[in-house]
């Protein structure tokens, strides 16, 4: 721990908020198609769907994603004309993600009398993933993947093991009920993604990569086999209070890099960085766009590149 985090109450999160997006609950707030090395090891086209539901009732301390949610839960019907305006736009995919910002088996975000008309819209793509919080993780995960037909994979948050971290994020779930959650999931042969914090609050640039690597390894061990690494960023009112305070600061480029290289060093699943508005670590304009770029190489490839040389010494 670089300095003692403190614990921020939901009310405390709430109060540092400022409006959220203005949402139509029948349209997706985004939608795309990106490139994923999948489980088969091929780089293989993903259909991403964002999709406008009822906010997550965890408010973690680092999250940014109820700006595009709603307060009340959509109308039955709203997902799958969601996800139906979303495939007419976009070109073919193979595997395709439904996130939500929160939970999919939470009833409240997701109704559960849509998950027959969503199954019948998903059941051509050879992957379906879905983000679900651990305590979300029951039988219902199970029944939908018979319902689908296909590869179910379930994306859920670890954060970090951090023992007074994890505690801190206000994320409402102990490493134990990550565990069972995991056990759960494969027991009923659904895949497992887990989401990594890069440097949380209170943790040094070098304690940050540190516990960011213990946590892969970690989620590995139980039988995870993709690891989605998330520079912790600003932007939710709280954060920055935290920063101001000395217990938060983003982490570094030179952070991100060395957590992909000793994560594909493990060689016991995929592992990923999250890319998104990478720009915002630059610290220097020359090497910073070609060390993203070979991120999002690695990201794809699945295997270490030769870092970027440039006078600033940043990529070395």
């Amino acid at each position: 721990m670089s300095t003692p985090l403190p614990r921020i109450s939901t009310a405390q999160i709430l109060a540092a908020r400022g409006a959220k997006n203005r949402l139509d609950p029948y349209r997706p707030y985004a939608f795309l198609v990106e490139p994923e090395c999948a489980a088969s090891g091929r780089v293989e086209d993903v259909a991403t769907l964002f999709l406008t539901n009822r906010e997550c009732p965890f408010r973690c301390l680092m999250c940014d994603l109820w700006k595009n949610t709603t307060d009340e839960t959509v109308p039955v019907g709203a997902i799958p004309a969601q996800i139906d305006y979303a495939l007419e736009r976009l070109g073919p995919a193979r595997h395709i993600k439904l996130y939500n910002s929160g939970n999919f088996f939470d009833p409240r975000a997701i109704p559960r009398e849509d998950h027959a008309a969503i199954a019948e819209r998903v059941s051509g793509f050879e992957t379906v993933i879905v983000e679900n919080h651990p305590r979300f993780c029951s039988e219902a995960c199970g029944a939908f993947q018979e319902r689908i037909g296909t590869q179910l994979e379930v994306a859920i948050g670890l954060e970090t093991i951090h023992p007074e971290v994890l505690p801190a994020l206000n994320k409402q779930m102990t490493l134990a009920d990550y565990d069972r959650a995991v056990e759960r999931l494969l027991a009923d042969g659904i895949r497992v993604r887990t989401f990594i914090l890069l440097r949380p609050p209170g943790l040094s640039e070098e304690a940050g990569v540190e516990w960011a690597l213990r946590s892969v390894e970690h989620a590995f061990s139980i039988g995870v086999d993709c690891c989605a690494v998330i520079p912790t960023r600003g932007g939710n009112g709280i954060m920055e209070q935290l920063a101001a305070a000395g217990a938060y600061a983003a982490p570094s480029l030179g952070s991100l890099e060395a957590v992909l290289e000793n994560g594909l060093a493990m060689n016991r699943g995929r592992v990923f960085v999250d890319l998104w508005d990478v720009e915002q670590f630059f610290e220097c304009p020359v090497c910073g766009p070609a060390r993203a770029e070979r991120l999002r190489q690695m990201n794809l490839a699945q295997t270490p590149l030769p870092r970027v040389a440039c006078e600033c010494g940043g990529g070395r």
